[in-house]
């Protein structure tokens, strides 16, 4: 595994562990590192439903998608 597929998967990681935890300005910063993949958005807006925050379902329905 690469440094950068390391980085990823770890920022993917606290970016699923902000949303459960409501930490609206973590997932801020965890979204800085610009678009995402489909499946990845689509899983994360479905966590943040889940938990039934809007403020954060809207941070990440705003991500591009690459």
């Amino acid at each position: 595994m690469s440094d950068k597929n390391g980085q990823t998967i770890a920022n993917f990681a606290a970016l699923k562990t902000s949303i459960v935890n409501g930490e609206e300005q973590s997932v801020k910063e965890l979204l800085i590192n610009g678009p995402m993949l489909d499946l990845e958005k689509s899983y994360l807006i479905d966590l943040a439903k889940l938990n039934n925050n809007p403020k954060i379902l809207k941070l990440l329905e705003d991500i591009p998608v690459k």
